[in-house]
């Protein structure tokens, strides 16, 4: 039995699970939220049990210093040197990290190189690690990335028809994200349906966040977001896709910067946008039922935006076998998965079952019998992902 911890460090959180290795127990999670805050909230998971306090915790390393003590206080370890792995999760790898990665001399000089593509997420993630070898000498480390699962893509879906140049010079490419989720529900989906070989699987990881990948025999084929996870559907705060033009055209109209424009497409668009309500789809969907108009289409745009998706899917796959339904919103949004599906019907022969369909975060099969996809719920679990990498390539 091996103790290995997995680490998704956020520009002001850190999340963690403490795993035990092979049986893939948890022993114990939480996470750390407004770091930088003297209000910020420290959150821990222990038999069922949880625990919030709210402390000053001015960096990542003291949420590491906070997080470790309470293992020992807890009585989750004895010692420390009993954690021998800790996976970090990383947004980006470019094109200089294609899988998950054991932390070598060199390493992280090389990740610091592209922190560019990931501004908010890479910088975080090397930071949370800084604070973990600092404090755990002794453990060694893997980097698992976003990115991974969907490097394996056909060049045929992941080059821009932009010049090739840009390609050869500035890795200028389709990456993708939310690659360990879709690795994940994809696996968990071939396995539970018991597809063989060709299996066709749609996986739909909507939150705030949101990207849909078409995964084929187990491997990525394609998938919605692109050079950066601005791309593919209608998000919390993103536009998704989006006529590049809009650039220019509102920094002519507007006087607004390139930056502004891209801040605005990343965090003042999408569901928060259109509706100009919030981000929170909970928040939308309420006001939409009170009879707010721009709650309404902002709702009806993201399932558009999400049904395309999978169409086009479909008939790159050319058929499907099932369709995933995970994270925040595709775990716990009913009305969200029957919109989505009920448009799929005339095309794709799927069918909910409303009765199954009534759940939230529950692994379920949520189609008919008589559809001809399976449709099914299946919650997200990226920290085992990363903790059974972390145990693969430091052959714990």
């Amino acid at each position: 039995m091996t103790k290995v911890m997995s680490i998704n460090a956020g520009s002001s959180s850190l999340k963690f699970q403490l795993f035990e290795m092979p049986e893939e127990k948890v022993l114990i999670s939480g996470n750390v939220e407004r770091i930088g805050f003297e209000d910020a909230y420290f959150t821990t998971k222990l038999n069922g049990v949880k625990d919030k306090k709210v402390l000053p915790i001015k960096d990542h390393a003291v949420a590491v210093e906070n997080l470790l003590n309470a293992l020992i206080e807890l009585k989750v370890v004895k010692n420390l040197d009993e954690i021998k792995g800790i996976g970090h999760r990383v947004v980006h790898g470019g094109e200089l990290f294609k899988e998950s990665t054991k932390v070598s001399e060199g390493t992280i000089e090389k990740l610091k190189t592209i922190s560019d593509l990931a501004p908010l997420h890479n910088p975080a993630a090397i930071v949370g690690y800084e604070a973990f070898a600092k404090a755990l000498p002794k453990a060694q480390h893997v980097l698992v990335f976003d990115t991974a699962f969907h490097s394996k893509m056909p060049k045929l879906s992941y080059m821009y028809a932009t010049p090739y140049e840009w390609y050869e010079k500035y890795g200028v490419r389709k990456y993708g994200a939310h690659g360990t989720s879709h690795e994940y529900v994809s696996e968990e989906a071939i396995k539970y349906l018991k597809l063989g070989k060709n299996s066709k699987v749609i996986t739909c990881h909507i939150g705030n966040g949101a990207s849909i990948s078409a995964v084929l025999d187990g491997k990525c084929l394609d998938t919605s977001m692109g050079f950066t996870p601005l791309s593919g559907v209608m998000m919390g705060t993103r536009t998704g896709d989006i006529d590049p033009a809009v650039v220019t055209y509102m920094m002519e109209k507007a006087g607004m910067s390139a930056q502004e424009v891209l801040n605005t497409f990343n965090k003042k668009s999408g569901l928060l946008g259109v509706s100009g309500v919030s981000s929170d789809s909970r928040d939308v969907e309420e006001a939409a039922k009170n009879g707010n108009e721009r709650a309404k289409l902002a709702e009806e745009m993201q399932v558009r935006s999400i049904v395309k998706i999978i169409g086009s899917y479909y008939a790159e796959l050319n058929g499907c076998d099932a369709i995933v339904f995970t994270a925040g919103l595709g775990e716990n949004n009913i009305d969200l998965r029957k919109s989505v599906c009920n448009q799929l019907t005339n095309c794709m022969g799927v069918k909910i079952d409303e009765e199954a369909n009534n759940c939230r975060g529950e692994f379920k099969v949520i189609s008919s019998e008589n559809s001809k996809v399976k449709v099914m719920v299946i919650p997200t679990n990226e920290e085992l992902v990363i903790a059974r990498d972390t145990v693969r390539l430091l052959g714990l």
